[in-house]
């Protein structure tokens, strides 16, 4: 087990590598100039020059990558080149509503995809079993902005049960209406996610059953559904385990999409704005974090997934 933490642990930091040199040098690509846009349109050659100068975009790629790197080991995400604020200082207050309406969306779509993905399985030759199959299929495939549309149509204008777009001023200082500005695009994501896992844990289940040990449990006495709840369920989290990685990454590329369906100022709306204004320290800043978190719970997963199942312990 030791030897196996180490190895994910250098994979972990090797992919982390490689993931700040493709987002630094990639960006690197894109055109414009901030420093054009910082002096603006009617600025001479002589003015953009001294304003490169002055952030240090003059130096060599290699030489900024390094003190980009060596500023992350620090803790040290780098400062806007436009508002000249610190990239984690910004990052930070932006993840106040991104990170809680990642973790709702990510809850929402636990309770849609674990109980119905498993009575699915269960009814798997029954009408309500077809009915979770095809509405699971056909909601996986529904665009993330559509969904929000519609539930803004059914929620906000048809019942005004909750607010179709913004975030209150106070913040978290009013955690009622922080939380019911959060609700719909929450359930944007969660539900278009919760159906997409709704599928992998309607497969899963199917499989425990199909298993010999959950048909000998069923054989003494144990009913189907008692037996795949005390036998099969713990293989199933494996598997549900495993996607979750994968699920967060979605789960983050939806809250930027969100995030401006909503008009929430989140990580994601930062990230556009940023983008189009060619903050490039902000941008790297925030996708390196994106980056990050997939790494990390991909990791996190792995080595979960190593502790639940015995048979993967036995090999190392």
């Amino acid at each position: 087990m030791i030897r196996f933490l180490a190895t994910r642990l250098v994979l972990l930091l090797v992919g982390l590598l490689i993931a700040s040199a493709l987002i630094f040098f990639t960006l690197r690509v894109l055109p414009g100039d901030v420093a054009q846009v910082i002096a603006g349109t009617q600025s001479t050659p002589e003015q953009v020059a001294a304003i490169r100068e002055q952030l240090g975009l003059d130096v060599p790629l290699p030489v900024q990558y390094l003190d980009w790197v060596g500023g992350i080991l620090r803790g040290d995400l780098g400062s806007s080149l436009i508002t000249r604020t610190p990239v984690a200082e910004e990052l930070a207050e932006k993840a106040a509503v991104t990170v809680p309406l990642a973790l709702l969306s990510l809850v929402i779509a636990l309770l849609i995809a674990v109980p119905f993905g498993v009575l699915a399985a269960l009814r798997r030759n029954t009408a309500s079993g077809t009915a979770f199959a095809v509405t699971a299929q056909a909601l996986a495939a529904v665009p993330v902005v559509w969904a929000g549309m519609m539930l803004v149509i059914v929620f906000a204008v048809w019942l005004g049960w909750l607010p179709p777009q913004g975030f209150p001023r106070s913040g978290w200082d009013d955690p009622a209406a922080a939380i019911r500005s959060l609700i719909l695009p929450a359930l944007t994501i969660g539900v278009v996610e919760g159906a997409v896992l709704l599928r992998f844990v309607r497969s899963a289940t199917l499989e425990a059953i199909g298993q010999d040990y959950v048909r000998t449990a069923a054989a003494t006495g144990l009913t189907r559904r008692r037996a795949l709840i005390t036998h099969g369920l713990p293989n199933v989290a494996l598997s549900v385990v495993s996607v979750l990685a994968l699920q967060v990454a979605g789960l983050l590329v939806g809250a930027v999409i969100v995030e401006q369906l909503f008009t929430l100022p989140g990580v994601g709306r930062m990230l556009v704005s940023d983008v189009g204004n060619r903050d490039l320290e902000k941008v790297q800043g925030a996708v390196f974090l994106f980056t990050a978190i997939v790494l990390v719970i991909g990791a996190l997963v792995d080595v979960l997934a190593r502790v639940l199942d015995p048979r993967q312990r036995e090999t190392t």
